[in-house]
């Protein structure tokens, strides 16, 4: 991986208008080679206007899809344009932008084909609610139990996908839960997959539509949905994934 490798930061973002130009210019700061793409899911507020406003790419799905289908529709961009390098982030400003170079960094000199930005390796870093804790620790259990691979934060949507990683996403990426999902998908086709410690802000604006009854329901799901890909046989890289 070279240093004029191209790169894509990908903003999934359905109604993030208040705090999408925020993240946006702090990106473009940190990241000032990168190309800036703003998946507008079906958002019904200023999200994509702001993004155009802006001068970033705007992909408009035509209703709210969910952020796997977001996710995905950023990395066919991504291989459609020629981009090397992607990294996923959120649009709500909880991600530090300075991390987005980090995430990069890690890529280009560790080998790995997709860096997890992990908000729990750091001691006294960011902290979640009890139940939240709990269900990443289950779900890091599952995931190592489906492909021996270790993940601290499962849940972490803030990651960059190296070109082993976009190619092989961008056909079989999943939909549902696509964090803890692809992990497993990507360790099994034979990728390297590690963690990287970042921070982690509130919410810049809005709030989370998770509570904890929906986080205990939404690993169940989970779990049944790793314990599926498990009882299938497991994905091999595609010739031009390779």
């Amino acid at each position: 991986m070279t240093d004029t490798a191209r790169v894509l930061v990908v903003i999934p973002a359905y109604n993030e208008a208040p705090s999408l130009e925020g993240v946006i210019r702090g990106v473009r700061a940190a990241v000032p080679e990168a190309t800036v793409a703003v998946v507008n899911d079906g958002s019904t507020d200023a999200t994509g206007a702001v993004g155009e406003r802006l001068g970033a790419v705007v992909l408009h799905l035509s209703h709210n899809m969910g952020i796997g289908v977001a996710e995905q529709t950023g990395l066919q961009f991504a291989l459609r344009a020629g981009y090397d390098l992607v990294v996923r982030a959120d649009g709500d400003g909880q991600h530090e932008a300075t991390d987005v170079s980090r995430l990069v960094d890690t890529l280009r000199t560790t080998g790995a084909d997709l860096v997890i930005g992990s908000r729990y390796l750091t001691p006294g870093g960011y902290r979640t609610s009890r139940p939240r804790r709990l269900a990443s620790a289950v779900l890091n259990v599952a995931v190592r139990a489906a492909c021996g691979a270790s993940i601290t934060d499962p849940t972490s949507g803030f990651r960059a996908f190296g070109p082993r990683a976009i190619r092989l996403c961008a056909r079989l990426h999943p939909f549902d839960y696509p964090e803890p999902e692809s992990v497993v998908l990507l360790v099994r086709a034979g990728l390297h997959v590690r963690e990287l410690p970042v921070t982690m802000h509130p919410r810049q604006s809005g709030r989370s539509s998770i509570s904890v009854a929906r986080s205990v329901y939404y690993m169940v799901k989970v779990l049944l949905a790793i314990g599926v890909g498990v009882l299938r046989r497991g994905p091999s890289l595609p010739p031009e994934c390779g």
